[in-house]
């Protein structure tokens, strides 16, 4: 159908919270940048800076379409540790992230 633009579930891997359907553009200009940040090192990268560096990635027009990257980033970020892309590092504080695929 014309007008209507492809959803993607974004699942969490928190028990009992219910994924977000979000726009599949977003979710791919999301993903993409993130899979460029992080490494595959097991030290992985803080997550506290993921979110800024996703926008430095994004241009200007996405970012504008995008509305709030740093909710975004999170989203996504969790579906990609559901789907098994994403791993937290143990035990570290603050949280690192590293990529397993």
């Amino acid at each position: 159908m014309a007008g209507i633009e492809e959803k993607i579930l974004c699942r969490t891997p928190t028990p009992g919270k219910q994924g977000t359907r979000i726009l599949r553009w977003k979710y791919d200009a999301v993903r993409n940048a993130i899979r460029k940040i992080v490494p595959r090192r097991k030290d992985g990268v803080k997550f506290q800076h993921l979110a800024g560096r996703v926008k430095a990635l994004l241009s200007p027009d996405e970012r504008k379409r995008l509305g709030s990257v740093s909710w975004y980033t999170v989203t996504v970020k969790l579906d990609m540790e559901v789907r098994g892309e994403l791993k937290r590092v143990a035990g570290s504080r603050p949280q690192r992230i590293y990529r397993v695929r």
